[in-house]
């Protein structure tokens, strides 16, 4: 569905009941309707894909502020509700931490944040987690042990002394 479709009160309604219907929980709704961070970041310290097992495909973009904390997180997401809802909490979950706290997040870390999902969608919320975990460890292969802009290296930014 498009934007304007799920903007239509009518059908906005008729999606939430056929979702709930089928196991999701309403913020888990709530997340597959709104979709808060979903589209492209322009200018993004890291863009990175995944295609999960079922065929869904989740493209993150992050961009990061001058102490290393996640600024900004967007997923484009091809895929089911469960899909979408899955990488909307992922980002609440992360906005605003560094790479490392970010990386140890689970997909029972989601799940709760999601409330309720239908036990066959289960796979969307580690398809989620496995494309932020895939971003993280690029984003870090990539530039090592480089500082962030701004970082004096001394631990005055972030708290530790970068080699």
């Amino acid at each position: 569905m498009n934007k304007e479709q799920l903007a239509d009160p009518k059908n906005t309604e008729s999606i939430h009941e056929m979702l709930s219907g089928s196991g999701y929980s309403d913020k888990a709704i709530k997340y597959y309707l709104e979709r808060p961070y979903m589209g492209n970041l322009e200018n993004a310290d890291q863009v990175s894909e995944l295609t999960g097992h079922c065929g869904d495909t989740m493209k993150i973009f992050f961009k990061l502020d001058e102490s290393g904390h996640i600024q900004d997180v967007r997923y484009q997401v091809l895929g089911c509700p469960g899909a979408i809802a899955a990488a909307m909490a992922a980002v609440d979950l992360v906005k605003g931490k560094t790479l490392d706290e970010a990386k140890i997040i689970t997909d029972r870390d989601v799940f709760r944040l999601l409330e309720d999902l239908p036990d066959q969608k289960q796979h969307c919320i580690r398809l989620a987690v496995k494309t932020l975990q895939k971003a993280i460890d690029e984003y870090i292969g990539n530039n090592g042990n480089k500082q962030v802009s701004g970082c004096s290296g001394l631990g005055s930014c972030c708290g530790k002394i970068h080699i």
